[in-house]
């Protein structure tokens, strides 16, 4: 008897582990859960709307304003086929004191044109990476707080508007970006204009050696081309900690080409904790980026930053 007991216990138990990837629908956006997230139990319409309001990601790099640490800089600018023409290789060291950060130059070497005569970054990529990563003069009373610090391009023209771009496409990936020209809406694929073209996957696996819900987002493969010719976000993927939500890591591919304004971009994103505060460790970049008139940027770089510091 006991053994007749245990076979129905048996295959209900096979049935689960065979269970195929479920396909819900969500506030009218499709969403591919595996197997591993539907035993999970997850809420899934509170896991969609936390991805979309995520703002730890962009306060881990608010927290880079308010800490110590040393980074490793690698940034290299390349020719259209792929020569390198201009590198910067430097350790820098930021140091924080009385709520002021300033940045001592520990090692560097430079190629080609990286600078102007006065020591100006000739790319605008370079002064995106420094921007986020350097600080060139010593810089007092600024915070980690993200409420009232959206970006924004109003009264920005030229580089600072270019700069301010990308940081929201690198920050905000999913959010509407105003402009650039003829994409309008097209980034922002949590809304339900732009989110028909995608699907939305969710899995669960390690990364790093931590627990991690996966949140995945790739255009359809059913569309047709006109539909294919307005994505943006080719796949972004994000890993989030189980246990805190925690955003582990970031990778994305996002190309665009409108002829005033293109760009063909991959970044990666790893995080850490220091203490209370979620920190970058590593951040790659890949990537072109042009207007009309200007010059396309063809460029690499990473940042690897440790010996974070109070």
């Amino acid at each position: 008897m006991k053994a007749l007991a245990f076979f129905p216990v048996f295959f209900l138990v096979l049935s689960a582990w065979a269970q195929k990837d479920t396909a819900v629908t969500v506030n009218n956006k499709a969403v591919t859960l595996k197997e591993v997230v539907v035993r999970s139990n997850l809420n899934v319409p509170a896991f969609i709307d936390r991805v979309k309001e995520d703002t730890t990601f962009y306060k881990a790099f608010r927290n880079l304003k308010v800490l110590g640490y040393t980074a490793l800089n690698d940034i290299r600018m390349l020719e259209k086929k792929g020569a390198v023409k201009a590198t910067l290789r430097s350790r820098t060291q930021q140091i924080v004191k009385d709520t002021c950060r300033w940045m001592k130059i520990l090692e560097e070497s430079t190629t080609g044109d990286m600078y102007d005569k006065n020591r100006n970054f000739n790319y605008y990529t370079a002064n995106l990476y420094a921007g986020l990563f350097f600080a060139k003069d010593t810089i007092c009373g600024e915070t980690n707080i993200v409420r009232g610090h959206e970006f924004n391009t109003q009264n920005k023209t030229g580089i600072e508007k270019h700069k301010e771009q990308l940081k929201m496409l690198f920050f905000n990936p999913g959010k509407k970006i105003p402009g650039i020209p003829f994409i309008g809406n097209k980034i922002a694929v949590f809304d339900d204009e732009a989110a028909k073209l995608y699907d939305y996957i969710i899995d669960m696996n390690t990364f790093n050696g931590q627990m991690c819900y996966i949140f995945k987002l790739i255009p359809r493969a059913d569309l047709t081309s006109s539909e294919r010719d307005r994505i943006v976000i080719n796949e972004m993927t994000t890993w989030f900690n189980i246990d805190n939500w925690d955003i582990v890591a970031r990778n994305y591919d996002l190309s665009y080409n409108a002829g005033v304004y293109r760009f063909d971009v991959n970044m990666e994103a790893e995080m850490t904790r220091f203490g209370e505060y979620l920190v970058p460790k590593v951040l790659r970049y890949n990537g072109s980026w042009g207007v009309v008139l200007k010059k396309k940027e063809n460029a690499v770089f990473t940042a690897t930053l440790f010996d974070f510091k109070k």
